[in-house]
């Protein structure tokens, strides 16, 4: 089966997309093709494009492209504006980084249910798989397992008779239950209690999992999201004052220096930080270096 994870399109919400996003073996990009809406879209002030290179970014490999509304009475199921979108998509998942000849762009429609689950009769033009199929057709990616646990808390619930429940998604690591969890960056220890998924009981949890796993003596209060579940025997996560990163600016109205102060979204948390030192302007593609200390 397939875990969806529903992010949102809105500029606003952002930092929610960055956190679905980062928990994704693979994007599925949805594209209106109405006339009109999906211009609006790849424009630069739409949210396509902006979409497609946070993906690419966080580590999400492996796209699928669903052209939707094709029942749109601006299209009517056409080949020529399918043809069209796909190329416009084409040449901007190029620039990304993306490599478009392995990416399949299906023309759907949510709404009427075209190539969703099976083909679609009314656009008989098309040859390639429909959604379903294209994502059985996806590589399952490799697993780290073998690295010590990283699990960064998606929620945190209390369940009446059973007691708090983070669940978030297994990066790195096993979770089993009788483990003595650590929370960074508080340093919280605390043993698991029972680890499940969809609401079945686990032996243990490998990557990729989404999870929920009940902890001993521990106040909801104690914990939030953002903190990152890891064994307390096997290199636990701690905080960190400070770190060197690699930065894509996707688009910035001035300019950025040293002790430039963005919030900085990472995996599930959400966190003021500074710039301290620029070292380094490089290439995103090649990674060499352009321009030093700029």
């Amino acid at each position: 089966f397939f875990t969806v994870i529903d992010a949102p399109g809105h500029r606003d919400f952002i930092k929610n997309m960055i956190t679905g996003t980062s928990q994704a073996d693979c994007a599925i990009l949805v594209v209106a093709s109405g006339v009109g809406e999906f211009e609006a879209g790849i424009s630069k002030e739409g949210q396509t494009r902006e979409h497609a290179l946070l993906a690419f970014t966080l580590g999400v490999k492996q796209m699928i492209v669903a052209i939707n509304k094709m029942d749109d009475s601006s299209v009517m199921y056409g080949q020529a504006r399918y043809e069209e979108i796909k190329s416009e998509v084409t040449t901007y998942l190029k620039k990304v980084g993306y490599k478009p000849a392995k990416i399949p762009f299906v023309p759907i429609s949510g709404w009427e249910g075209d190539n969703m689950i099976d083909r679609s009769s009314n656009m008989p033009w098309y040859k390639g798989p429909y959604l379903l199929e294209a994502l059985d057709n996806l590589n399952p990616p490799k697993r780290p397992s073998d690295k010590p646990l990283r699990l960064p808390l998606q929620d945190v619930y209390k369940i009446g008779g059973i007691g708090t429940v983070p669940v978030g998604r297994v990066e790195t690591g096993v979770i089993k239950p009788g483990m003595v969890a650590t929370f960074g960056p508080v340093g919280l220890s605390t043993e698991v209690k029972s680890v499940e998924m969809h609401h079945e009981s686990l032996p243990e949890a490998v990557p990729g999992d989404n999870v929920g796993f009940n902890v001993k003596n521990v106040s909801v209060k104690e914990l939030r999201r953002g903190f990152v579940a890891s064994d307390s025997k096997n290199d636990p996560a701690k905080g960190t004052q400070d770190f060197t990163a690699q930065v894509i600016v996707l688009n910035h109205p001035g300019q950025i220096g040293n002790g430039y102060s963005p919030v900085l979204d990472c995996h599930t948390a959400h966190v003021a930080c500074k710039f301290k030192e620029i070292t380094e302007k490089m290439d995103r593609r090649s990674g060499k270096v352009l321009e030093t200390a700029p």
